[in-house]
């Protein structure tokens, strides 16, 4: 449970530093704004495509994660996301760029941002729910760092879980956007920008507690040992080698 506390906490972060990444998408989405209901309605319609976006991310990072639990090593997988978050804050950006995976991101995101141009010129409300899941697949940096809260999660259904929680985080600011506009002032989201490297460092230590198993209550619980059944003879057999022993 504690781990969700840290996704809603990464959503709402990232619901702040969504309005300088994604708000003039949201500013120029086609709702109404004069009919608050009808507004209300259609703005949700966009919240829910990009919370599907993420849910379907966190189901396919939680199922790499769920291969290195049923390989035991859960807890050695939480500390290696939690240093892996500390690493990409401390980490200069200039040598995460030379790596050359931007590049090979970004020469992609052209044609998505085409087509969400595309369809934030028409004005029908089916239109809105393909706007959100394609925002959902924006790349930023807050929604890398939430998914490898997703892997750590080591399931596939709480990796989608996680990313969803994630999503819901970032509505508050990003419904705001849709229906008022601009309304944050520039000071203070660049106060809450400088807090968000801090506030990762903080989680990365957490997973890392998590990982240590150092039978701290909600912070680092004991390691849980994997139990997985040999195959379905012995279950089926009552524990024994062979069906049909004396």
């Amino acid at each position: 449970m504690e781990l969700y506390y840290s996704a809603l906490a990464f959503g709402f972060l990232g619901g702040v530093h969504c309005l300088g990444m994604c708000g003039p998408i949201a500013f120029a989405l086609p709702v109404n704004r004069e009919n608050k209901l009808k507004g209300t309605f259609q703005s949700l319609i966009y919240q829910f495509g990009r919370l599907i976006t993420y849910s379907v991310m966190g189901f396919i990072f939680g199922t790499l994660g769920k291969g290195f639990s049923l390989a035991g090593i859960q807890q050695y997988l939480s500390i290696a996301m939690g240093a892996m978050m500390i690493i990409v804050v401390l980490w200069p950006s200039q040598k995460i760029g030379s790596i050359g995976l931007t590049g090979f991101v970004y020469k992609h995101i052209g044609k998505l941002k085409s087509k969400l141009g595309e369809l934030l010129k028409r004005r029908d409300t089916k239109t809105l729910f393909v706007i959100g899941i394609l925002n959902g697949a924006l790349p930023c940096g807050l929604v890398y760092m939430a998914l490898i809260g997703a892997v750590a999660t080591g399931s596939s259904l709480e990796g989608g879980i996680y990313m969803f929680v994630f999503g819901v985080g970032t509505i508050p600011f990003m419904f705001g956007a849709t229906m008022i506009g601009n309304f944050m002032s520039m000071s203070i989201r660049n106060k809450v920008q400088k807090a968000i490297p801090v506030f990762v460092v903080i989680i990365g230590l957490l997973f890392i507690l998590r990982g240590l198993g150092l039978g701290i209550p909600f912070l680092s619980p004991p390691e849980k040992k994997l139990h997985i059944q040999e195959n379905q003879t012995e279950m089926k057999c009552g524990g024994m080698s062979k069906c049909g022993g004396k």
